[in-house]
């Protein structure tokens, strides 16, 4: 039986991370499904954004560098997002650049680790910053050429002998499907090259074990499931036996041996700091700091429990509904998103925005709703599933008003 609004409120005030919902600032009167695109403030952000801004920078000015531990930001917080979240040992994680960037710098270093094979693999459906980077990476390496796979699924089709280096997406971003990183991982290695994968729609989500999986290399972005604020620092990830051997093409002055030596030539930092370039926006730095503080009171476990009861949820609701899951409904499969297809999809997500259900589309016909388990209730899944119910029934979204799209939608 489809559960009540009243089964589904009582469920969440048994749940063990309904307190966490009071550390997130939301505006009254908005159901928030688009963590999965940018997450929602922590309460404690803004103090604590003044107190670096004011106190740090303000009265400490330069010497804050040393006395407030600046210039360890990047690997202080890379190694409490691995510990927590990511499933890697100390000195592998750093948080720094963008994910595009951190991209650009894992993917050339694993091509210089597998030379004479020219083949780098990438998802036709990737998100295409993968696909950018990926193309212009083999642009700057003769002989290197990007293989686009149609899906995961073919991938062993693909791994010959000339396959250097496979990236993937954890989650698919539009479907929300869930590769088995492990099994994956372990199929790239028997053909002889090496993993990196995309985390920006995983960390977060869910636990992602990147040790266990014999991972090679990550990315991933801050500002999604993190909560880490717009355009907040992204992470990468190196695992440790391939630090001594990676060559970054981004050899900037925080990547140095000795930074403050001032040397005209390039020599790499030990460790997963050579992954480092530029200096590190220490306030970008600092809204994260905030974010994984409130991470770190959250069992992730609990977690990805949490993500597929409200998925579940959704997808219950939503069933007999004119649209077409995408969605994988196999638990293993799903990560903490569900993609509807319809054929009018943007203009019914803007008519529930404009009810303050707020999801997001995705071209051509894409409906996403995120699940955030941190400030996402069960009750708020069977509002918003509601919602959805009433807007495609009255045929409100065939507005004008609801066509017209913005530069971001």
């Amino acid at each position: 039986m489809t559960p009540t609004r009243e089964q589904c409120a009582a469920r969440d005030a048994a749940d063990p991370l309904h307190a966490l919902r009071a550390e997130f600032d939301l505006p009254a009167g908005v159901l928030y499904l688009d963590g999965n695109s940018l997450g929602a403030l922590p309460r404690r952000t803004p103090g604590h954004l003044a107190k670096v801004v004011e106190g740090e920078w303000g009265a400490g000015l330069i010497r804050s560098w040393n006395d407030a531990g600046w210039f360890h930001q990047p690997g202080r917080l890379g190694d409490r997002l691995g510990a927590h979240l990511l499933g890697a040992a100390p000195g592998q994680v750093v948080v720094c650049d963008s994910t595009s960037v951190n991209l650009f710098k894992v993917l050339g270093a694993a091509l210089r680790l597998r030379p004479g094979r020219p083949a780098l693999l990438v998802e036709r459906h990737a998100f295409p910053t993968d696909l950018y980077i990926a193309d212009g990476l083999s642009g700057l390496h003769p002989g290197t050429r990007p293989v686009l796979l149609d899906s995961a699924a073919r991938l062993d089709a693909a791994l010959d002998s000339e396959a250097a280096v496979v990236l993937l997406s954890h989650v698919d971003y539009r479907t929300g499907e869930l590769l088995d990183m492990a099994a994956v991982t372990e199929r790239i290695h028997a053909a002889g090259a090496l993993a990196v994968w995309d985390l920006c729609h995983t960390a977060g989500a869910l636990p992602i074990h990147l040790d266990a999986a014999g991972v090679d290399f990550a990315v991933g972005c801050g500002y999604k499931y993190l909560n880490g604020g717009p355009g907040a620092p992204a992470f990468l990830y190196a695992a440790a036996r391939h630090q001594a051997d990676a060559r970054q093409p981004l050899t900037g002055w925080f990547g140095h041996a000795r930074q403050f030596d001032f040397e005209p030539g390039y020599r790499p930092a030990e460790g997963v700091t050579r992954f480092l370039t530029g200096t590190p926006p220490v306030l970008g730095l600092a809204a994260l700091e905030a974010a994984l503080e409130v991470w770190e009171l959250a069992d992730p476990a609990a977690v990805r429990l949490k993500s597929l009861e409200l998925t579940d949820l959704f997808l219950e609701l939503t069933a007999d509904l004119d649209v077409e899951p995408v969605t994988p409904r196999e638990p293993a499969r799903r990560g903490s998103q569900v993609a509807l297809r319809h054929p009018d999809g943007h203009a019914v997500v803007q008519a529930l925005i404009a009810r303050g259900v707020i999801g997001d589309f995705r071209a051509p016909d894409l409906m996403r709703f995120g699940f955030t388990p941190l400030y996402l209730s069960r009750a708020d899944v069977h509002d918003a599933a509601t919602a959805l119910r009433e807007v495609l029934a009255s045929g409100e979204w065939r507005a004008e008003r609801f066509a017209r799209r913005g530069d971001v939608t």
